[in-house]
């Protein structure tokens, strides 16, 4: 599969102006210093005429500085809005007028395993790329992160972060999110994961607005968790979190949740998050060296773990 730019009716550099390139400063006592660094720099993607910049949360994510470089290389301030942790999008507020023409949203439902698309990211990392989707499936990150839908491309994008994923015809389609292994054909590839946009389109006016989606907080653990073989084990826990005050340690084998035996990490969370908000006891059953520990765990709202950003 080729990296190179394939033939196309639409415009790949113009519509690559639409993407900025993004830079945050996180203070050195934020809970997600130690995991994603102090500074982090990716793409973010203009989405409406007043500049509001649309990128993947975790560039972003207790960001006390926000700067966009546009094309020209101008550079300007903005203000971290939203980041959802459900989904995993970024706002950011541009704090001068940007002057970028806003990406178009797509339809991601049209996308099935062998469509064509092209990750833009900000032309000062590099050109347009074709690429092919490998698949459309669940994804479950070991941070308490699940996606029904994920698409996944193929060949990587080497700046993915933040990257645009569009469609044939010009339509923004997903939002890049990681670097990940796949199988194809009995080779092992590097692919991208991208965030469908459709998941933006229902919570888009609240993260505008509100600076949060309205809908109930899910309970968070801060547990980091991996399958293997069909069993779900503890691989580490955030500072200062729910799982770490309940002594959750790395090692621990999950084998229930309120009595539900659960089997993959997806089904860990869809159990978790079942139990009710944030804020309900979480009964689990670990396996520790062999012993049996039933512990409960006093869930929180992950916002609630995060430094709030400064207003400007």
């Amino acid at each position: 599969m080729t990296s190179s730019v394939a033939s196309s009716d639409i415009d790949l550099d113009a519509l690559g102006r639409s993407v900025v390139k993004l830079r945050a400063v996180v203070p050195e006592d934020a809970s997600t210093a130690g995991i994603l660094g102090k500074e982090r720099t990716g793409n973010g993607i203009v989405i409406d005429p007043d500049g509001l910049t649309l990128t993947i949360g975790y560039l972003i994510a207790e960001a006390s500085d926000v700067w966009l470089t546009a094309h020209r290389g101008r550079e300007v301030a903005g203000h971290a809005l939203a980041y959802d942790p459900v989904t995993g999008f970024g706002l950011v507020l541009p704090l001068e007028k940007l002057s970028v023409p806003p990406l178009p949203f797509g339809a991601p439902e049209g996308l099935n395993a062998g469509s064509k698309g092209y990750v833009l990211s900000s032309p000062e990392f590099s050109r347009p790329q074709s690429v092919q989707v490998l698949a459309r499936r669940e994804f479950a990150g070991a941070w308490e992160y699940l996606l029904d839908k994920a698409i996944f491309t193929v060949p990587a994008h080497p700046h993915w972060s933040g990257a645009a994923l569009i469609d044939q015809r010009g339509g923004l389609v997903g939002v890049g999110s990681l670097l990940v292994r796949e199988v194809v054909s009995g080779e092992e590839l590097n692919a991208n994961m991208f965030v469908p946009i459709d998941l933006l389109q229902p919570i888009l006016e609240d993260l505008r607005t509100r600076g949060r989606a309205t809908r109930q907080s899910r309970p968070w653990l801060g547990a980091y968790a991996v399958e293997v073989s069909g069993k779900v084990y503890v691989t580490g826990t955030a500072e200062v979190s729910p799982a770490r005050h309940a002594d959750m340690r790395e090692g621990d084998l999950i084998s229930h949740v309120a009595q539900h035996e659960v089997r993959s990490v997806a089904e860990f969370y869809r159990r978790l998050w079942a139990l009710g908000p944030a804020g309900t006891d979480v009964p689990l059953a670990l396996l520790r060296s062999g012993t049996r520990l039933n512990v409960t765990v006093h869930s929180i709202d992950r916002a609630d773990h995060f430094k709030r950003p400064q207003a400007h």
